[in-house]
């Protein structure tokens, strides 16, 4: 359907804004959870190296007796040990080489064993040439080479069997594959983020759509009914400028050309009168600019005084009217006035749509708390496609019978919102050409 342009402009900004509101919290959560991970990575890694090194320690640090003096038991523990310099290397124990650090054979990781001042007296795998034999003697470190290779070190103290400063074991592990995983999956937020954005706007697009469509549609209702009470007030202002025009153009008009002008003009007028109260009635209910005091009122009574109004209109269409029901009084929280407007539209218009010799029935009943108030007719009845417009404002089932008679279409839209401010409800169930029953449900209140 076609939309007016403010409406589309609307929808427009709202996915826009939903959609940047989402990019905020998705931008957030991925820094999150890329901050997340890449500090769980760090951990894990530096868990690592400190058991490889506790491991190590634990060890070597039982069979050191001198400062500076390699043991033969540390080839034990570091199968391929290289000294640096003019130290010789001792030779295996008889223990055997038990590879308790066997994970420094992968590439990425090394050990070296330094002095108390960090010259590096041995070492094992591959560390890093440009760093030099100068190490950092620092609990945790991060080293940086000049060509961008980073590395990840841990230096644990050793000591003597006499407790005197023997040196550090130093344990490091490239950087390589942690910064590979950053990568990964920094690029898979920045590739996974505009694709997921890309559907966050298209679901803020329908979502915006599904908003507005209740706005929109009561826009629409708006404008049609706009429409129809400008038809509505125009149809008696016509028929009076017309008549007053035909009356000015004759120069002399008869007593009964007279009284019959005037009667036209008070028929229209009074019909302009009831539709314009109609609507403002309409109008106090939807905005609830008046608060309506609610007292109790005996549904017993205001029955028998409507059925009793409309005895004339039934006797002159030749329809018979019943009641059934309790004669005990019934009570209802409302406004007595508006109740007996919305009995009265039932009946009138169950007495207009019944032909002669048909019955209107108005029946009382209590059930479940409720009082229910039913008018059934033996009149025409209503199609089912239009049993639930009919409670639209200005809706006909047959207009141009409704017109005939006078009708301006708000009857059942004036009884349906009384219902509601009265915390009940109206409804229909009618077959064609058997008739219609049209219920009142209203909360029961308590002999007073």
């Amino acid at each position: 359907m076609n939309r007016h342009r403010a409406f589309v402009l609307t929808q427009q900004r709202l996915a826009a804004l939903y959609t940047l509101i989402m990019g905020v919290i998705l931008s957030l959560c991925g820094l999150g959870f890329y901050t997340a991970l890449a500090q769980d990575h760090w951990l894990s890694l530096n868990r690592k190296l400190e058991s490889l090194a506790g491991t190590l320690h634990d060890g070597i640090e039982p069979t050191l007796r001198e400062p500076g003096l390699l043991e033969p038991v540390i080839e034990d523990f570091l199968p391929g040990l290289v000294c640096v310099g003019d130290l010789d290397c001792p030779e295996s124990s008889s223990l055997g080489e038990r590879h308790l650090a066997g994970v420094v054979q992968q590439e990425d990781y090394y050990i070296r064993l330094v002095d108390p001042s960090g010259q590096t007296l041995a070492q094992v795998g591959q560390p890093p040439e440009e760093l030099g034999p100068q190490g950092q003697v620092e609990p945790w470190t991060t080293l940086v080479t000049p060509e961008g290779n980073s590395y990840r070190q841990v230096s644990v103290f050793l000591k003597t069997q006499s407790q005197a400063p023997w040196g550090y074991i130093q344990v490091g592990q490239s950087l390589n594959e942690y910064d590979a995983r950053l990568r990964r999956l920094a690029w898979t937020l920045l590739i996974g983020l505009p694709l997921g954005l890309l559907g966050v706007a298209a679901a803020s697009w329908w979502l915006a759509g599904v908003a507005m469509r209740p706005v929109y549609e009561s826009y629409r209702q708006v404008q049609q009914f706009t429409a129809d009470a400008a038809h509505e007030l125009r149809t008696p202002l016509a028929a009076i400028a017309s008549t007053v025009e035909f009356s000015l153009g004759e120069p002399h008009l008869s007593q009964p050309e007279m009284e019959h002008t005037l009667g036209v003009i008070e028929r229209q007028t009074s019909r302009l009168g009831n539709l314009v109260r109609d609507l403002l009635l309409l109008s106090r209910i939807d905005l609830q600019v008046e608060q309506v005091p609610q007292t109790r009122c005996d549904v017993n009574l205001l029955v028998d005084e409507v059925l009793e109004e409309f005895a004339a209109l039934a006797i002159a269409s030749q329809v018979q009217l019943k009641r059934q029901g309790p004669e005990d009084s019934l009570w209802v929280w409302g406004d007595e006035e508006q109740l007996y407007g919305l009995l009265a539209n039932l009946v009138a218009n169950a007495i207009q749509y019944t032909p002669e010799a048909g019955t209107v029935t108005t029946r009382l009943q209590q059930h479940d708390g409720f009082i229910q108030i039913q008018v059934e007719d033996t009149g025409i009845g209503i199609p089912p496609d239009q049993q639930q417009r009919i409670f639209d404002r200005f809706y006909r089932v047959q207009g141009d019978r409704s017109r005939h008679s006078g009708g301006s279409g708000l009857g059942l839209a004036i009884a349906q919102a009384i219902a509601s401010t009265c915390k009940g409800t109206l409804t229909v169930k009618s077959q064609v050409g058997q008739g219609s029953c049209f219920t009142v449900q209203l909360p029961e209140q308590p002999k007073p």
